[in-house]
């Protein structure tokens, strides 16, 4: 009886741990941590109105996760920046920028939710002009803005983001706070930690 209590507590243990590291993404942001950041961005020269909206956006923190929505569309042939070489492919410029944020992201408890080529035209578009043909769709969680920025305003990642924008004809980035999603890592890592423990009680 007591090993099965100090099992189940091991690995109880351990699903705390996972959530604390997946869902501990800070406070919200205060003013001065968004001032911070967004000098960051003017001292690189971004463009007034997107860094506008960045302020805008971190200084609305409410903390905890959200979901960037992205659209992309590649260009006929990548611009000719960094390391690439004659006849590479826009999506193999796009995964040089994703082998740099591949790791950056998961090292904060963020990860793509969902990434696929968009395989029609758009069924509905009202409104909005030039909004297809779309190459790419995406959904990428972030654990808080704050990851989110930090991402942003690493060194390394203009290096890596020249590589995206030589991929890009056009895209379009929209943060989404979710109030429900089926696709959160919580339920699975929950359930392989269920299933771990009933195996290892079966075979104690």
């Amino acid at each position: 009886m007591r090993a099965t209590w100090i099992l189940w507590l091991s690995l109880a243990a351990l699903y705390a741990g996972f959530r604390l590291w997946y869902d501990g993404g800070g406070a919200p942001l205060a003013p001065e941590e968004v001032d911070r950041y967004v000098a960051i961005l003017e001292e690189r020269g971004g463009e007034p109105e997107r860094i506008a909206a960045v302020r805008e956006f971190l200084a609305n923190d409410p903390g905890g996760e959200f979901v960037m929505a992205n659209l992309i569309r590649f260009r006929a042939e990548p611009l000719a920046v960094g390391e690439l070489p004659p006849g590479e492919s826009p999506r193999q410029a796009m995964d040089r920028y994703m082998a740099h944020m591949y790791p950056a992201l998961l090292r904060r408890a963020c990860h793509p939710v969902l990434v696929g080529p968009v395989v029609g035209r758009a069924l509905e578009a009202w409104g909005i002009q030039a909004a297809e043909p779309w190459s790419l769709a995406g959904l990428v969680r972030y654990r808080s803005r704050r990851d989110m920025i930090e991402i942003a305003t690493d060194p390394a990642f203009a290096d890596a983001h020249r590589y995206k924008e030589a991929a890009m004809d056009q895209t379009i980035a929209v943060p989404v706070e979710p109030f429900f999603s089926l696709a959160s890592p919580r339920w699975l890592v929950a359930g392989l930690l269920a299933l771990l423990g009933l195996a290892l009680h079966r075979r104690g």
